[in-house]
């Protein structure tokens, strides 16, 4: 009988639930060797959302904290450096804080989960509280980072003087206790920062996490050391105003750059041992195709989630994951801000080819949406670009990464080209009114008006199916502003499914319509194959069925920013 498999981790972020649990594990515990044999006082991780950075903080909280259970880490890479593992393993006080909730629409309710977020994690050491090495003052000074709020106040009731100095007060009086200097990891600094820039309160959160960072991390010799991640780096003259220990390791750093995310080695074995090495080129051109320092590197919630499906359903094609891990407002505000230069770029970038840009490597978030310039930074610093080689200097060769962060590009463009056409009804009402009247010549006018407007997908290294996929979709949002008509997306009819199906409300016109992207951009000839197939499948089956008055069958052919349109003769059911 086959041994079962080990369980994917979807989602998990508790290293000790992985590992004792029989999760499969993905080794990344030369993070601990790495980190110190190259130690600085205060390091700052920056990588994408997605890429296991709190897994990687709560392994390292399993490793150094009192009380480490040492079979977590039998037959991974860390229990190799011998020397290591007796002089640090299990040997410090280790606080862990995360701010990824600290997200709210106001000041108030962000300061309140904060202080939720330090004082939730001092409550783990409430033996402070009777601790024989600490002083009456020193007691106090603990409960007033565990106090909790007045009834109907729920969370923990610090002053600005308490929360600011909490990680600080929290750090020493472990030392006085343990007599041993303090690890302090901080995951997702940034949340924070980010949510207060978009709900406008960006000033009063950067004044707080400013003067409590710089209170714990500068000149504190109650640490040993501290771990911070985050995906930007944030301008010293932001939040890290002073802090001359810092070590920032970014995706462009060699150093580390094997330590987030899945390298192809890695995927390869993964998939090798539940059985679909044959999938290996299928999830390299979805998922792979990041480049941190010198290394080739695949979202890890991608594949996780993509081998999971497959295991249940063994010819399922990919899904875009990372897509609906957030929402995805920063291509939004790209597009937003596109000039026409910058939505030629994006056409090049969605084909699959690179664009050169300087890239700010430090921003305040105050500036991250301010230009275009900007936002090529955060694309990259955020996932939605990377680079196709090594930078010079400030300029960036910058690339879609896969086709899953490609779809991300084109979902967006449509939405936004839905709220842009939305804007002005009167084109809308024209192109729907020729549609109905049978006019291919008004139909061609009327689109091609609107493809000038939109980003197009250009004749590189997409496929012709996603080309007209594309295109089909640019059609639906057009076809949607006619409330009255029911319009059906790739629906049974006939032998096949066809592209687009449209049934007026009054129950007399249906139209069936067929996007091409011809070969060599011949137009008039994908014209004629659009309807040849309409034709040959029976598309118009369903509209017959319904006993439709009138039927229209309509080609319409695209190459980039051009279209053409062909009617068959009206049917009279």
């Amino acid at each position: 009988m086959e041994e079962a498999k080990k369980l994917l981790p979807i989602g998990i972020e508790n290293f000790k639930k992985i590992r004792s649990e029989n999760f499969y594990y993905v080794d990344k515990t030369g993070l601990i060797r790495e980190l110190l044999e190259n130690r600085s006082e205060v390091n700052l991780f920056t990588r994408p959302r997605r890429f296991g950075k709190s897994l990687n903080m709560n392994m390292l909280k399993d490793f150094f904290e009192y009380g480490c259970d040492p079979e977590l880490f039998e037959g991974l890479e860390i229990v190799r450096e011998k020397e290591l593992c007796e002089k640090y393993m299990g040997k410090f006080p280790v606080i862990s804080v995360t701010l990824k909730d600290v997200e709210f629409n106001s000041y108030e309710t962000a300061r309140s989960a904060l202080c939720s977020a330090v004082g939730g994690e001092a409550l783990h050491f409430q033996f402070l509280a009777d601790s024989d090495m600490l002083s009456v003052r020193e007691k106090e000074q603990y409960q007033n980072l565990v106090k909790v709020g007045k009834p109907g106040q729920p969370g923990f009731d610090m002053t600005d003087d308490v929360v600011t100095d909490s990680l600080r007060i929290l750090s020493e009086l472990l030392y006085k206790h343990y007599g041993r200097q303090a690890i302090l990891l901080i995951d997702e600094y940034d949340v924070p920062l980010d949510k207060a820039q978009r709900y406008g309160y960006y000033d009063q959160m950067v004044s707080l996490i400013c003067r409590m960072f710089s209170r714990v991390l500068k000149g504190n010799n109650h640490l040993f050391l501290a771990v911070l991640t985050g995906c930007l780096r944030v301008s010293r003259e932001s939040i890290f105003t002073g802090l001359n220990n810092l070590r920032v390791f970014s995706i462009e750093n060699v150093q580390f750059s094997t330590c987030f995310g899945f390298t192809d080695s890695e995927v390869k074995e993964m998939l090798d041992y539940y059985g679909f090495p044959d999938r290996y080129e299928t999830i390299r051109e979805w998922y792979n195709g990041y480049l941190f320092g010198n290394t080739g590197i695949y979202c890890p919630w991608d594949v996780i989630n993509y081998i999971a499906l497959l295991r249940s359903e063994p010819d399922v094609e990919p899904r875009s994951f990372w897509i609906n891990t957030s929402g995805n407002e920063i291509v939004r505000s790209f597009l937003g801000k596109a000039t026409q230069t910058t939505k030629l770029e994006l056409e090049r970038l969605v084909a699959g080819e690179s664009v050169d840009k300087v890239v700010n490597r430090e921003l305040t978030y105050r500036d991250l949406y301010g230009n275009i310039d900007n936002l090529w930074s955060v694309l990259y610093a955020t996932g939605y670009l990377t680079v196709s080689e090594k930078p010079r200097g400030d300029v960036f060769r910058l690339k879609i990464p896969n086709l899953e962060i490609r779809q991300i590009y084109v979902k967006q463009i449509m939405d936004w080209f839905r709220e842009e056409t939305g804007k002005d009804p009167s084109p809308l009402d024209s192109f729907c009114a020729a549609l109905a009247a049978g006019n291919a010549q008004a139909v061609e006018e009327g689109f091609n008006a609107y493809l000038s407007r939109t980003i197009s997908i250009r004749d590189t290294s997409a496929r012709n199916g996603m080309k007209e996929n594309f295109y089909h979709g640019v059609l639906l949002g057009l076809l949607s502003h006619r409330e009255d008509w029911a319009v059906y997306s790739n629906r049974e009819s006939g032998d096949g499914f066809s592209d687009i199906l449209v049934e007026s409300g009054d129950g007399k016109l249906g139209i069936v319509i067929e996007v091409k992207y011809p070969d060599g951009g011949d137009l008039e000839k994908g014209c004629r194959q659009a309807l040849e197939q309409i034709d040959k499948m029976g598309y118009e089956e369903k509209l017959r069925q319904d006993d439709y008055e009138t039927v229209l069958k309509y080609g319409i052919a695209c190459n980039r920013k051009k279209c053409k349109a062909a009617v068959s003769s009206v049917d009279s059911v």
